[in-house]
């Protein structure tokens, strides 16, 4: 058994592809799709006019504007590796569940467009990914369109990311005299040719100064080429994996993921250096890979995979041994043993059920209500996986009733759509309102757009005026109730019943502070 587990461990890759909107995150998640043959023909995704939908886009409101919304898992063979992809939104409203999703996988790729340079959203992102010591991978997009200089770029993603960076691939030249890409890392020389299908014709080149390179590249571009490759060895210290692997430096690649340039030499370098799924901190210990006994934990939940049936699934990352159907493990927050006898595992939205699965895969496992984000299964053992947050919401709205003949629809698709943690419920103690908060308003919009869609619900918002929901606890009884009692009107309960205090201004949050000293305000729920 262990000589197997070891084996299927050392050829895992987990991963998440992150980046801000429209650098391309979706398309280069199809591209890589292309050369591990789960797709077979890749199509264009603009912005509003769908031609084909990317694999990894499945949901209506997704199709509609181009944007991925939730995160989809990916799973594919590649030579003799299993990779397995996580695509995460890019859209900044949903930036909680890329949080979340960061928790489940061994590294991370980010792209960044050329034009654009490094956004916001990447910013944050890039800080958990330096919070946990992820290992991270640069991607710089669309080199067959105007852009900035390559070196520029660089520099940008040492101050804004603040990480070391070396490139191991090199564009020659950009935009519309883009004329391919010079591979550091296996010294090879890819040709552009600008095609949506083929992948180009790769040249294996000894030494750069060969003038084979002139006569495939022209005069100039070729003695440009040595003069930024002399630079580069000049500037940047050799490439150390080990480095890379502690997460202080980021290799960077360069290509155009719509005309699938530059992919596979990503993919190829990223089997060989990316780490293999990575021990992970309990409360309890230390759980590694390799130990015999299954453990994993819920990082998602999704409602209506598939529209015909209304059922929710929890996806489980398999932290260490082996995850077998119609096995009993035990749920450790129900204290109970469950044995599922549809685990699921993705190729986009085809899921096919699966006999057994190793750590670094993720499994759907179908959930009628057992589950929630963070929940731990396991062999039998006592575990809780840590570091899932919930944070407190930014924005309010009071959720009304617009068909009061489908009430049940509605209670039943919020309470589903509450479970996989795209925004949070709270029901006012004082007049029994419902109040969603979210990190954003497209969040909104997407529960209305799924409500109506996926339960034939219809709800209308209504505005509140509220500054921070926060849960409050207190170990002093006779305090806690004082305050309740003070603050009758503000107190609400979440989704597990938690005393929360919804404060409607930053003024009031800090008087309510310093006259009750022997509240606890927390403004993230460990999940």
């Amino acid at each position: 058994m262990s000589e197997e587990l070891n084996k299927e461990i050392a050829r895992r890759r987990t991963f998440a592809i992150i980046s801000h909107p429209d650098a391309g995150k979706t398309t280069l998640t199809e591209k890589l799709l292309l050369f591990g043959g789960a797709i077979h023909v890749a199509g264009a995704v603009k912005s509003n006019k769908i031609k084909k939908t990317a694999t990894s886009d499945w949901m209506e409101i997704e199709k509609q504007r181009g944007i991925s919304v939730a995160t989809s898992v990916m799973g594919f063979n590649y030579k003799d590796y299993k990779i397995n992809i996580l695509d995460t939104p890019g859209h900044q409203d949903f930036a909680e569940d890329t949080f979340r999703t960061l928790t489940a996988v061994d590294s991370v790729i980010i792209v960044v467009d050329v034009a654009k340079g490094v956004e916001t959203q990447t910013r944050r992102l890039m800080e958990v990914c330096r919070m946990r010591k992820t290992p991270v991978i640069i991607f710089v997009n669309k080199l067959d369109r105007e852009g900035r200089d390559p070196f520029d770029i660089l520099d940008e993603l040492e101050q804004e990311l603040k990480i070391s960076v070396r490139p191991l691939s090199w564009p020659i030249n950009i935009g519309e005299k883009f004329k391919g890409v010079y591979n550091i890392y296996e010294r090879g020389l890819d040709l552009f040719t600008p095609s949506k299908q083929t992948v180009s014709e790769r040249i294996e080149i000894e030494d750069v100064n060969s003038p084979v390179v002139d006569e495939l590249v022209g005069d100039d571009d070729a003695a440009k080429l040595r003069e930024d490759l002399e630079l580069i060895e000049g500037v940047y210290p050799e490439f150390d994996k080990e480095d890379y692997l502690r997460g202080e430096v980021a290799p960077v690649f360069f290509g155009s993921a719509l005309n699938t340039f530059g992919v596979k030499e990503l993919l190829d370098c990223f089997c060989e250096i990316a780490p293999a799924p990575l021990p992970i901190e309990a409360e309890e210990r230390r759980v590694c890979p390799e130990e015999e006994n299954f453990t994993g934990f819920v990082f998602k939940i999704h409602a209506n995979m598939d529209p015909n049936h209304r059922s929710c699934i929890a996806f489980v990352k398999i932290c260490s041994g082996k995850f077998e159907r119609n096995v009993n493990y035990r749920h450790v927050r129900h204290n109970k043993m469950m044995k599922f006898s549809a685990p699921t595992a993705f190729m986009a939205q085809k899921k096919s059920i699966v006999d057994e699965a190793f750590p670094g895969d993720i499994v759907g496992i179908p959930d009628t209500g057992n589950f929630k984000i963070g929940d731990t299964l396991t062999a039998g053992e006592e575990l809780h996986f840590k570091g899932l947050p919930s944070f407190s919401p930014e924005m309010f709205k009071y959720l009304e009733n617009a068909d009061p003949m489908k009430a049940k629809q509605l209670d039943k698709g919020i309470s589903q759509l509450m479970d996989e943690g795209v925004a949070q419920m709270f029901v006012n103690q004082f007049n029994g309102r419902k109040i969603i908060g979210t990190v954003g308003q497209l969040q909104f919009e997407v529960i209305q757009y799924r409500l109506l869609h996926e339960y034939g619900a219809q709800c209308r918002w209504e505005p509140i005026s509220l500054y921070k929901a926060c849960w409050i606890e207190s170990d002093d009884e006779e305090a806690l109730a004082a305050f309740k009692k003070r603050k009758y009107q503000f107190m609400a309960k979440d989704k597990d019943g938690r005393d929360v205090f919804m404060a409607d201004s930053g003024y009031v949050l800090q008087m309510a502070q310093s006259d009750f000293p022997k509240i606890k305000f927390h403004f993230a729920s460990e999940y």
